[in-house]
C-alpha cells in the first residue's frame, strides 16, 4: 500500500531535524564534560560566518553571481547552513538571562526547520502527488474517487507550498537579531 506524504516526507523531516537538535546537546555536553566551554564562544563565530556564506546561493539564484551550478550553490547552502546552525546552537548553550540571544535561537530554529520545508518535503511531496494522480489515473480510477484519496496529500502539499513566504523574512529577523545581538556584546564588553 503507498504511504501517505506525512509518512514518506514529514516524519523523515521531523527526524532530520530531531539530528540537529541531538547532535547540538551531544557537543554541548562534550565540551562541558571536558570543560571546554569556552570553545562555544568560538563556535559562535565561525557559525555566524558559516550562515553568512550560505548566502552565496541566494546571490547566484538572483544572478549576482555568473559562475558555478545553482545545484552546487544551493546544496552549499543547505548542509553549510546546518553546520553553522548547530555551531550556533551549541554557542548559545542554555542561558535564560539574556533574552535578545534566546530571541535569535528560536528566529534560527524556525529559520531551519522552514529551510528544511523547502529542502525535504514541498519538491519531493509534490512530485509524489503527481506521480500518485497519473498512477491512479492510468489505472482507471475516476478524478472524483483520485480525489477523495488524495484530499489529505493535497491539503498536505498546498501548506507546505507557503514555506518562501515563512523562510525568507524570518531568516531577514535572524540577521537583524543576530547584528544587534553581536553589536551589544561589542558595546558591553569590557
Amino acid at each position: 500500500m503507498k504511504q501517505s506524504i506525512l509518512l514518506k516526507y514529514v516524519i523523515p523531516f521531523a527526524i532530520w531535524y530531531g539530528i540537529m537538535i541531538f547532535v547540538t546537546i551531544a557537543i554541548d555536553f562534550v565540551l562541558h564534560t571536558y570543560h571546554y566551554e569556552s570553545v562555544g564562544l568560538y563556535l559562535g563565530y565561525i557559525g555566524t560566518f558559516l550562515i553568512i556564506s550560505s548566502f552565496l546561493y541566494s546571490l547566484r539564484k538572483r544572478k549576482y553571481i555568473d559562475t558555478g551550478s545553482p545545484k552546487h550553490y544551493l546544496m552549499y547552502h543547505e548542509y553549510v547552513a546546518w553546520i553553522g546552525s548547530v555551531m550556533i546552537l551549541v554557542h548559545a548553550g542554555i542561558h535564560f538571562n539574556a533574552h535578545l540571544p534566546w530571541l535569535a535561537v528560536i528566529m534560527l530554529l524556525i529559520n531551519v526547520a522552514s529551510g528544511l520545508v523547502g529542502k525535504f518535503l514541498l519538491k519531493r511531496s509534490a512530485e509524489s502527488l503527481v506521480t500518485d494522480k497519473l498512477a491512479m489515473a492510468e489505472a482507471g480510477i475516476s478524478t472524483v474517487d483520485i480525489d477523495k484519496k488524495l484530499f489529505f496529500d493535497a491539503v498536505t502539499v498546498n501548506a507546505m507550498r507557503q514555506w518562501r513566504a515563512i523562510h525568507l523574512p524570518i531568516a531577514l529577523m535572524l540577521g537583524i537579531l543576530s547584528l544587534i545581538h553581536i553589536t551589544t556584546v561589542f558595546m558591553f564588553t569590557k
